[in-house]
């Protein structure tokens, strides 16, 4: 829509998760880095945290991209309070057989799948996406699996990933032999002001736009209203840039922003408090 206009190859804030935007901030780099150690030393749990739409997927999208081909990589991504057919997710993540099997079935065959991935020396990873939602039984089931090695080795790292409920879940004592084998734990923080401008720059960059096409005072004024969560600063930026179009504005000033906040804030979005004060005070 207004990609020819501001010269852009692509949209470049779309929120769909894309590996090939990933920004590193200092956390983005630092939990990269843990979930390469982790992969590398294949040992136990590791657990990644942060607020929703900070990020994680993008991460792990980008770490599956990494290691494609290299391990043999399960993902589940849909989880639910009542998520009782563990053992079957686990085969479909895995592209294994799992139809008129019994639970005790599932186990066998996975088990002899570890065994033979192992042999042949592939390691095997399972990442669980909004682990939260598993509550205390489906986490329990996740280390009865994790029970499974060879001498020294593991034959299976798992990868939970989930919101900050997550942190809270593992702290019950009924978790607490999973919580024992966690090698490697990260909680993703929001970017700072100075990180959102460098994020929204990134991006325009890899869409083939200009570095200027958001002002610094458009920029400070997202970093306000998103709070710093970068799926908030990508639905700020689309809407932006539609709005700048519509009033064929060559680059994006606070006030196309402010009207972005402002329409916003009506229709009962999200929009941080602080955010919402700059946008009110700055039209004064």
């Amino acid at each position: 829509m207004y990609e020819q206009f501001y010269g852009l190859a692509e949209r470049p804030f779309q929120i769909l998760p894309d590996p090939s935007y990933l920004f590193l901030s200092k956390g983005h780099s630092t939990a990269l880095t843990l979930l390469r150690y982790s992969l590398q030393s294949g040992q136990g749990f590791t657990v990644i945290t942060g607020e929703v739409g900070c990020g994680k997927t993008t991460l792990i999208n980008h770490l599956l991209d990494e290691v494609r081909g290299q391990i043999t990589v399960g993902l589940i991504n849909f989880t639910t309070g009542r998520f009782e057919d563990l053992a079957e997710w686990i085969m479909m993540a895995y592209g294994l057989d799992y139809k008129a099997k019994s639970k005790a079935e599932h186990y066998d065959e996975f088990v002899k799948f570890l065994i033979g991935e192992y042999s042949a020396g592939r390691q095997v990873v399972l990442i669980v996406d909004e682990a939260q939602n598993m509550g205390v039984q489906g986490l329990e089931e996740l280390r009865m699996l994790s029970n499974v090695n060879a001498q020294k080795d593991y034959l299976l790292h798992l990868v939970l990933v989930g919101q900050p409920e997550l942190r809270s879940l593992l702290k019950k004592r009924e978790l607490r032999q999973l919580t024992q084998r966690v090698s490697v734990a990260f909680h993703l923080e929001r970017l700072t002001a100075d990180e959102v401008r460098e994020y929204i720059r990134h991006r325009i960059k890899i869409a083939g736009g200009r570095e200027d096409l958001f002002t610094d005072g458009a920029i400070y004024l997202i970093s306000a209203a998103s709070n710093g969560i970068p799926r908030l600063v990508n639905t700020f930026c689309e809407l932006a840039l539609v709005y700048g179009f519509a009033d064929s504005r060559n680059q994006i000033e606070p006030d196309v922003v402010k009207a972005v906040v402002k329409d916003r804030k009506e229709m009962g979005l999200p929009v941080a408090a602080l955010g919402e004060r700059l946008a009110k005070r700055a039209s004064k």
